[in-house]
């Protein structure tokens, strides 16, 4: 109890740090809601009208005040679980995060699904087969996928699978609740590219502490014995093998959920993603500090449940109170 308090403690700076940095970057760049509201049009047959009206909404939005003041205005009303109102669309900032996240969430899902369902059976076999053929055409092609960027792997899925193929839509999106099987078509492109792209981190790194799992004296000790092989992955080995992967899963996941702006930009989902870039394009500083304090505190807390993970695979693994294991 005492290690879980202090990780919720040492959230307290990150969510500072992470939460101003968004604010002031957001104020860096040139505009503001003003000029979203207005159209963004400064040169009009009455200049100093419009000027006149630009200064007004930025005094109504509280536009003119000081960044920090601005900034703990903002955090004063969070702390009370009101996350201000959109200054563009008028809507609550809190409405618009809930209303977006199932999307982003359903993604991930099925992105997470797809990257173990590669990543396990591939890392295992090319452990047990290590630098054979197999694990040599594995390993080139792990690293292609690594340096071939997102939106270039969506192209290629997009021109086969819709284009060539006509199996799959391009782009779009259906809620579940409309249509079951529709929802899922749309998913299925938008989750194979993050999932492909995922999968080559987890087969390196299953691949590498399975092969030095497997080098382990209990190991050859539990083959004198005469155990079979598949008995021996799923009993002996897989477990000390998933630290590193569970938590190069957890990293990726917390990066994904803000990494998957681009794709959903691509395939046109309304997710957390793409209400980022919308906000950010309207200048909205409330919806992008609620997008980014959602983001930052999702981040934090997937990193401590990994950490309770760690004690679920293997029970002799405690934390101690000054953050060391023994």
């Amino acid at each position: 109890m005492r290690y879980l308090r202090n990780r919720l403690l040492r959230m307290i700076p990150v969510f500072f740090l992470v939460t101003f940095a968004s604010f002031a970057l957001l104020n860096v760049l040139p505009g503001d809601a003003a000029d979203a509201i207005l159209g963004g049009v400064d040169a009009t047959d009455n200049p100093a009208s419009m000027e006149e009206a630009r200064q007004a909404i930025r005094k109504e939005l509280g536009l003119d005040k000081p960044i920090i003041v601005r900034y703990f205005s903002w955090l004063g009303d969070v702390v009370q679980g009101d996350f201000g109102q959109s200054y563009v669309m008028s809507i609550p900032v809190t409405e618009l995060l809930l209303e977006r996240l199932p999307v982003s969430l359903e993604l991930l899902i099925f992105a997470q699904i797809i990257a173990l369902s590669i990543a396990l059976p591939v890392g295992i076999y090319s452990a047990l087969h290590a630098d054979k053929a197999f694990d040599r055409g594995v390993s080139a092609v792990t690293f292609a996928i690594v340096a071939a960027p997102p939106f270039v792997l969506a192209i290629i899925l997009v021109f086969f699978f819709s284009v060539t193929w006509q199996l799959l839509p391009s782009a779009g999106w259906v809620p579940i609740d409309e249509d079951l099987g529709a929802n899922l078509r749309f998913y299925i492109l938008p989750s194979l590219v993050i999932g492909i792209l995922e999968a080559p981190v987890l087969i390196r790194v299953l691949r590498v502490d399975m092969i030095a799992t497997l080098q382990e004296d209990y190991i050859a000790l539990a083959r004198a014995k005469g155990m079979s092989t598949r008995y021996i992955l799923f009993r002996h080995a897989m477990r000390p093998s998933s630290f590193t992967l569970v938590t190069v899963l957890g990293l990726q996941l917390g990066f994904l959920i803000s990494g998957a702006v681009i794709i959903e930009q691509i395939f046109a989902l309304p997710g957390m993603g793409k209400l980022i870039l919308e906000a950010i394009d309207g200048r909205d500083a409330l919806v992008v500090q609620g997008a980014v304090t959602f983001i930052a505190v999702a981040y934090v807390c997937i990193n401590l449940a990994v950490d309770v993970f760690y004690a679920i695979l293997d029970p002799r693994v405690t934390v101690g109170d000054r953050g060391g294991r023994r």
